[in-house]
């Protein structure tokens, strides 16, 4: 197989790899400090990495020579995905846990494929959603009523989480045309920067980012789900829709749900039945049978 005719789908996997990691670090620290000072943070060490990166490879820190239409559309995507998508998933994983999120997460591929109009005519809708229902309602019934195994606040913040994501994907590919994925990256994380700035004034919740600044054991999840997140992650997700359809490539990046497992497992001690691991494969299967 020639692998440089496979750059976008390569890119994807490198993504979900990245974005199992990010997940599970960001796990650990939105319990320690909250969802709104990891994301603030993660996003400012995102924008120096991204920085350094671009003025070695590019002689410019900052993404200058981007036009007025790149900064429209690759900002909007920034506010749509990583402002309104990233902050209601990582509300979320303190209350269903970042592997059920990951879960709910595969609604991503479809939600891409509708708004972006790559839709091919089949909806799997059915068989993904019932990956998800086997997964997240996995507990025997009791007096004929369904039991929710997981909070339902928390589900609907990872829905939420997800149409982000779908919305900031299928943004970023039109913003960003041909121009360099890192600096695309770059010019979203500016914006959501001041995006998040502007929400932590309004609630005036600077207290938190201060605090979270003090906790030696969050800013080491932090830094390390930062690299693997906005900074590699959110760059080779830009990568990936460049060289490839963007339904492929987020039915590619729908992987971590399965990837998740086994750190789960052996780092966090997290029990898993049988229901919900079939409900995974089932729910990533659903997602690439869209796609066939």
């Amino acid at each position: 197989m020639n692998l440089t005719s496979h750059y976008g789908e390569l890119a994807a996997l490198a993504t979900a790899i990245f974005w199992t990691i990010t997940a599970l670090s960001f796990e650990h620290a939105s319990k320690r400090v909250g969802s709104l000072a990891v994301n603030m943070i993660r996003l400012v060490m995102a924008f120096f990495m991204l920085g350094t990166l671009s003025f070695f490879i590019r002689g410019s820190f900052l993404p200058l020579d981007a036009t007025p239409f790149a900064w429209f559309w690759l900002g909007l995507s920034g506010i749509v995905g990583l402002v309104l998508g990233d902050y209601f998933l990582f509300k979320s994983y303190p209350l269903i846990t970042s592997r059920v999120a990951m879960l709910v997460m595969t609604l991503v591929p479809p939600m891409t494929a509708i708004i972006g109009w790559f839709l091919l005519g089949e909806k799997m809708i059915p068989l993904h959603v019932g990956g998800i229902f086997l997964a997240i309602f996995s507990r025997p019934v009791h007096h004929k009523r369904i039991r929710l195994t997981y909070s339902l606040k928390g589900l609907a913040f990872a829905f939420i989480g997800a149409a982000g994501q779908a919305g900031g994907l299928v943004l970023s590919k039109y913003g960003m045309q041909d121009y360099n994925a890192f600096a695309a990256s770059h010019i979203r994380i500016i914006i959501a920067i001041v995006g998040y700035a502007m929400i932590i004034l309004l609630l005036r919740k600077g207290k938190l980012i201060r605090n979270a600044m003090k906790d030696a054991a969050s800013l080491r999840t932090i830094t390390l789900g930062s690299v693997f997140g906005p900074f590699l992650g959110i760059s080779f997700s830009l990568l990936a829709v460049k060289y490839t359809h963007t339904g492929i490539a987020s039915t590619i990046m729908a992987i971590v749900p399965i990837l998740i497992i086994p750190p789960a497992i052996l780092l966090f001690k997290q029990r898993f039945s049988w229901l919900e691991i079939v409900g995974a494969l089932i729910s990533v299967a659903g997602v690439a049978l869209m796609f066939l």
